[in-house]
């Protein structure tokens, strides 16, 4: 019989996920997997660990909630520990399996994983999945992709380009013979370590509603659109704190508990139903942006990690000093602290913060953009390769901007944006 293991990747999820589907068509027997590889959790260049607490409790409940997805459809997830080119052949060669499939991601250590995998000698059947629009439909060839996210909105515009429909949950064949299946879990309430995360947080991901699965996605998203927020979207997304300000799909979307392209079909839902409006737009607006991250890697690839970027200036600075005073939030500037306070205590933060504590680390601090990409891949929950390449790219000005990055004053941005000092007061103690 034909085996097929299915290795989950950014795609923790049943629900409009191509690559699972192709292996439940393709096989008689399906192994899904996930690889807990040492990689994630290496040391950065500037001294801290790859992934911290919040990233890997988030994740956690995300798996447990897939396995016992998985286990309702009679099947299960097998979670192994290793280097993915170690791992995944030699279970390939206890089940005998054909193939393995999985998520293609375009960015270089992702496709050094697959490239070190195709060496082994298995074969692979990869999926780029995490997108909204299929990058063959676009109205140019990736290697011509507009340098301008204005220009490329505009082109998908107005030639119509709107994405499929999300595929269903897939029926899953049996699992293979000679692994034990893991026992049956429910999803848990709470983590297994009691953990709570600080109350003041925007995304508070021990709570039930929060919780990082496919089907906790799933419910935010049905009650989201039942709302109407989306109405709202565009006059509140700049908000600070609390769970309503902004859509909070970004958790979620970066594990692939929930897919780009069911966001958007209940967005068009809503929109039948309640009408658009600039604030609904604003919603497509930001899953566009997405979008355009993922398909600059395309045509860019590793020039979006070099120092550079895809500019020719100069190797940014470090200051190591001034770089651990901004991890800690003690720059003494307030609403830059509070920020990254927020940040370490709950593993979220609001875009409008995101952006101006990055541009204060380079504008202010004079410090590395590459450092500041790597400690919020280490903290954010929602961290999601492309996203976190793209912005910090273009606040640095050494990708696509065409303004040559972004300088946010903090005292314009507390002006603007927290002038009765709420936040500030909220994040004045770690």
């Amino acid at each position: 019989m034909t085996t097929l293991i299915h290795w989950f990747r950014n795609d923790l999820r049943l629900a409009d996920n191509p690559a699972l589907s192709h292996a439940a068509r393709q096989a008689e027997r399906v192994l899904p997997v996930y690889v807990h590889s040492p990689a994630d959790d290496a040391l950065t260049p500037w001294g801290f660990p790859r992934r911290g607490a919040h990233r890997q409790r988030f994740l956690r409940a995300a798996l447990d909630a897939l396995h016992a997805r998985l286990v309702e459809q009679g099947s299960g997830l097998l979670e192994l520990h290793g280097r993915p080119s170690d791992c995944l052949p030699a279970l390939a060669a206890q089940v005998g399996a054909a193939c393995i499939s999985c998520e293609a991601i375009a960015a270089p250590e992702e496709e050094a994983e697959l490239a070190a995998l195709r060496g082994a000698g298995i074969p692979l059947e990869t999926v780029w999945l995490s997108r909204l629009l299929d990058p063959a439909a676009l109205p140019f060839a990736a290697s011509r992709l507009p340098d301008v996210f204005t220009a490329f909105r505009q082109a998908v515009e107005r030639a119509g380009q709107t994405p499929p429909p999300p595929l269903p949950v897939p029926r899953l064949p049996g699992w293979p013979a000679g692994i034990t299946l893991p026992p049956k879990t429910t999803e848990p309430t709470e983590p297994a370590d009691a953990f709570e995360v600080d109350a003041r947080s925007s995304f508070p991901y021990t709570q039930p509603a929060f919780h990082g699965g496919e089907a906790a996605a799933l419910a935010h998203l049905r009650a989201y659109f039942a709302s109407d927020r989306p109405h709202r979207y565009k006059a509140t997304r700049n908000g600070l704190t609390g769970v309503g300000f902004s859509s909070k799909f970004s958790p979620w979307l970066a594990s692939g508990a929930l897919s780009a392209r069911t966001a958007y079909a209940h967005l068009k839902a809503f929109e039948a139903e309640q009408g658009a409006s600039d604030g609904s737009y604003w919603l497509w607006f930001e899953l566009l942006w997405r979008d355009y991250f993922r398909f600059l890697h395309l045509k860019y690839g590793r020039q979006l990690y070099r120092a550079a970027g895809l500019g020719k200036q100069p190797a940014p600075s470090h200051d190591p000093a001034a770089f651990a005073r901004w991890c800690r939030g003690e720059t003494g500037e307030p609403l830059v602290d509070a920020a990254m306070r927020e940040l370490a205590a709950t593993g979220f933060m609001s875009n409008r913060l995101r952006q101006l504590v990055a541009s204060y680390l380079i504008n202010d601090l004079g410090g590395d953009w590459r450092a500041g990409a790597a400690w919020f891949e280490a903290q954010l929950i929602d961290y999601d390769v492309y996203s976190n390449q793209g912005n910090w790219l273009y606040i640095a000005g050494r990708g696509t901007d065409p303004r040559g990055g972004r300088r946010f004053d903090p005292i314009k941005q507390a002006r603007e944006h927290d002038p009765a000092g709420r936040f500030r007061r909220l994040w004045s103690h770690p």
